[in-house]
């Protein structure tokens, strides 16, 4: 990177963390989307394929991520991010446009891979630009825009769905409301696109590529070389943080909302100001952790995550277990919500955006990004099931269980990133 004054660098980080705007927005949307496009496909009495409509996307973060790597290290940073623009803006006017049920699939698979993309290469990109001193900060920055992307599909959501009660406005609900809760995602796709065309490639990619073409062997380095005993301990480690932030079962509060909150007592239209309610809490404690990330560190926050939301689960199944309704179980989603926000939410994609060396580092966060879809397809799938099983009580003790055990592996494995400048990371990580 050429120009180093700090306007250009947030300039240029802001745009790549658009990408994550987008990815927010498009994963939350389909939530508020949902009551309405059932009725219009009429797919409210098939469970089946309900779960084909709520997982297409899923499927599509699952392809994307597995090849931003590989394409990145190929390619460059920079042509991955305008393609995850495009793959935004085609979604967002095709799965509102649509309607045959199967186009609306396809519409979202491609949205779902736009996801992939953007989720492995927008913190990475960030990384790569950034001064070590406030490199934690930047990357959180994609973090700030992910729960902005969600709290704008909450609002919107909100916004366009009328009155439930009233006939008229659940017909315009059904026929077009959940259309413009898409088609809303397409202005600041195409702004995505429109600014990436300005920012540089990553100064790390070039440096690569240079050594790529001076050294043969240097263009056979890839997944296999990723699974040697050099890097193993790393890759295990980036695997274990990327599936417990979705094992650690804060992201269904956002996808099934409704349930949650409908089997706390709250009618429709206390839900949706409820989701809002967290979604504002989201943003507000991302903001503090762009300031406690580089002061308190990643270990010690991601440690407080994992804790915190041991001890919140607990609770909240218990209230759940004895029936408690209304206010105190907001009060319990909420602080579940923020603790995640200041902690795992950030941590995770700067922790791994950092600790991978850079000969591995795009193929390293592909496989992570990957490994972090698998987590949130499980555990969109396995929720409906543990619920009606389990009961509610039961479900929240065992994403407690499982904070409880990441707290235990991290306590013994995450290193501290913090003020470490990304080559100095390489060399104290994989002499272990």
């Amino acid at each position: 990177m050429q120009r180093t004054d700090k306007g250009f660098l947030y300039f240029i980080c802001s745009v790549s963390a658009m990408g994550g705007l987008l990815f927010g927005y498009d994963w939350v949307v389909i939530g508020g989307a949902k009551p309405f496009y059932e009725l219009f496909f009429g797919i409210g009495d098939s469970p089946i394929m309900q779960g084909v409509a709520m997982s297409t996307a899923l499927v599509g973060c699952l392809i994307g991520a597995m090849v931003a790597g590989s394409a990145a290290d190929k390619w460059g940073r920079k042509p991955l991010l305008m393609l995850a623009a495009v793959l935004f803006t085609v979604s967002a006017i095709g799965t509102g446009l649509f309607n045959d049920f199967t186009l609306f699939n396809i519409a979202r698979f491609v949205g779902g891979m736009g996801i992939g993309v953007a989720s492995a290469l927008s913190p990475m990109y960030i990384a790569e630009v950034s001064p070590t001193e406030i490199r934690g900060r930047m990357v959180s920055l994609n973090q700030m825009t992910i729960v902005l992307g969600i709290l704008a599909a909450q609002v919107v959501n909100m916004l366009l769905a009328r009155d439930t009660s009233v006939a008229e406005s659940q017909a315009w609900n059904v026929a077009w409301g959940w259309r413009w809760m898409f088609w809303a995602e397409t202005l600041p796709a195409a702004l995505f696109l429109m600014m990436s065309f300005f920012i540089p490639e990553s100064p790390v990619y070039l440096q690569l590529k240079a050594a790529k073409d001076s050294q043969q062997k240097e263009r056979d380095a890839g997944l296999r070389e990723l699974f040697q005993n050099k890097y193993s301990r790393i890759l295990l480690l980036g695997l274990v943080i990327a599936v417990f932030q979705q094992w650690c079962g804060t992201n269904v509060i956002f996808n099934y909302a409704q349930e949650i909150f409908v089997g706390a007592g709250f009618d429709v239209d206390g839900m949706f100001i409820n989701i809002v309610i967290t979604g504002i809490a989201n943003v507000i404690f991302t903001i503090i952790a762009l300031y406690t990330i580089e002061k308190w560190g990643r270990r010690t926050l991601i440690l407080i995550g994992a804790g915190g939301l041991g001890l919140i689960y607990l609770t909240l199944g218990t209230c759940y277990f004895f029936q408690v309704k209304g206010m105190m179980m907001v009060v319990l989603v909420v602080a579940a919500i923020s603790t995640y926000a200041m902690t795992l939410g950030p941590v995770t994609w700067t922790l791994l955006a950092e600790i991978f060396p850079h000969r591995v580092r795009g193929i390293a966060m592909a496989t992570c990004t990957f490994a972090l879809w698998v987590g949130c397809c499980t555990l969109t799938f396995s929720f409906p099931s543990m619920n009606a099983a389990l009961g509610s009580s039961g479900t929240f003790w065992i994403y407690s269980a499982i904070c409880c055990c990441a707290f235990i592996f991290l306590w013994n494995r995450c290193p501290e990133t913090k003020g470490k400048s990304l080559e100095d990371l390489e060399k104290e990580l994989t002499n272990l």
